[in-house]
């Protein structure tokens, strides 16, 4: 495949890395939210410094069954024969066990019995926080069952502070149950204990994904009439990030406007976020304007800034000029990456160089960045879209030797242009590929070659292919 081909034939030798990359079927979104939140993997940390006789009983599957007296009769046996440490986290987890398979008043009581039958066991207030968390995810639609945990943990000299708080609210927000969350989130405000920033966040973000936009405002202006709790750079964030996705940038402009007057300077991420709105309208100029803006405002781009630009600009069809930026990427001391490469990439098929694109990919290659199953998925697309079937055909050889799975429009795109010339055969071999290699479902891939091939009956029979 000319001069492309050695660069192609390298990813062979990484065939192991790219089968353990992830196809992404949505492109550049994807992409970036990985690049700008992907959470670190932890790392294996001792649990506890316990002796480890004592971990024993702590690590086994305990209760597997919900009978009370069998409960009891169980923690009897434990506490007498391991020799069960003061530590609360050991009694704790015993609790924890029993409350996955129980009703909540048998946990209750079972606590009740741990605390007279082991007299040196000092229920702590993580302790009273399982029975609160099981008691917002009872089937109960009502709060009876967590009023009746409050004031358990009250009269047993435990007030709720701010992570019982967030331990309610979010417990509950796992079960649907947003509204009650709000209403005991207000009810704890005014007896016990605020909300932190954080759950006040969380609480906004729930009802941005499941409510209309009056409701959060509605939300937001009671907490800071009502507990002075105002809303931060976060929320603001949050607000904005849910009209851009929307499609809402009228909103997301003023919203900027409101954050500047209460005294908050717009970060990048902010920035990112309304420039992401405008490119997935294709509205290259407005990108530009916010980039302008950040620049304005001496808030320095960042990785994601360029990758978002980049990819708005080469949607839309401004390919000359996501490359000017991607020189001042390089230029502020930014290295492409997968991200950079693949949007410009997409935006040379869309215009026709697809030759230009695989001659990036060289490029790409050169300045030691790895290809991932969506590049090489783009080139594929563009290939065929722009009738250079032996080259794609090259190509797909190169990735079904290295494993790289077909993405639908793709495969559908090699499927009607090896029909268009005649060849069948080869459309029946990668029609197998895409089901050997789970490519598809087998009724997606059985869907596409069988409208294909409606396709070439069709235009036989119009003269439009011999």
């Amino acid at each position: 495949m000319g001069k492309v081909s050695p660069s192609i034939r390298s990813m062979i030798s990484t065939a192991a890395l790219v089968r353990q990359s992830q196809v992404v079927s949505s492109g550049f979104l994807s992409q970036v939210e990985r690049h700008r939140h992907f959470p670190k993997k932890p790392t294996k940390k001792s649990s506890s410094k316990l002796p480890q006789k004592t971990l024993e009983p702590e690590l086994k599957p305990l209760f597997k069954s919900p009978n009370l007296n069998d409960a009891k009769k169980l923690f009897n046996s434990l506490i007498a024969t391991a020799r069960a440490p003061e530590d609360p986290r050991f009694h704790n987890s015993l609790l924890q066990s029993y409350a996955s398979i129980s009703s909540l008043d048998d946990s209750i009581s079972l606590l009740q019995h741990m605390i007279k039958a082991a007299p040196s066991f000092s229920p702590d207030r993580s302790t009273y926080h399982i029975l609160l968390s099981q008691a917002c995810r009872a089937p109960d639609s009502s709060l009876s069952p967590v009023h009746k945990v409050l004031n358990f943990m009250v009269n047993n000299g435990v007030v709720p502070n701010q992570v019982s708080v967030d331990i309610a609210a979010r417990s509950l927000c796992s079960v649907d149950r947003i509204d009650n969350a709000i209403e005991l989130v207000k009810e704890l405000s005014l007896k016990h204990s605020k909300p932190d920033a954080f759950t006040y966040n969380f609480l906004v973000k729930c009802l941005c994904k499941s409510r209309v936009l009056s409701t959060v405002h509605s939300f937001i202006d009671e907490m800071s009439s009502s507990f002075d709790i105002k809303p931060d750079l976060v929320t603001y964030t949050i607000l904005i990030d849910n009209v851009c996705n929307s499609k809402n940038l009228r909103e997301a402009t003023r919203l900027v406007g409101v954050l500047k007057e209460c005294g908050f300077k717009p970060d990048c991420f902010v920035y990112n976020t309304i420039m992401k709105g405008y490119c997935m309208l294709s509205k290259g100029s407005e990108a530009i304007g916010v980039y302008n803006e950040m620049k304005k405002e001496g808030v320095e781009p960042d990785l994601v800034t360029y990758n978002t630009l980049i990819f708005g600009l080469s949607k839309s069809g401004r390919v000359s000029e996501a490359q000017k930026f991607l020189k001042i990427m390089v230029e502020s001391g930014h290295l492409p990456d997968i991200v950079t490469y693949t949007s410009i990439m997409n935006g040379m098929c869309r215009e026709g160089n697809a030759l230009g694109a695989l001659a990036l990919l060289e490029q790409m290659e050169g300045q030691g960045c790895t290809p991932n199953s969506c590049t090489y998925n783009t080139l594929l697309h563009g290939l065929c879209k722009g009738r250079l079937l032996d080259k794609a055909i090259e190509l797909y050889k190169m990735m079904k030797e290295a494993a790289i799975k077909l993405e639908t429009a793709s495969y559908a795109t090699l499927l009607r242009a090896l029909c268009r010339e005649g060849r069948v055969a080869e459309a029946y071999e990668v029609f197998d590929y895409a089901v050997a290699s789970k490519s598809l479902t087998d009724a997606a891939a059985y869907s596409t070659l069988e409208s294909t091939l409606k396709w070439l009956k069709k235009a036989r029979e119009q003269g439009l292919v011999v």
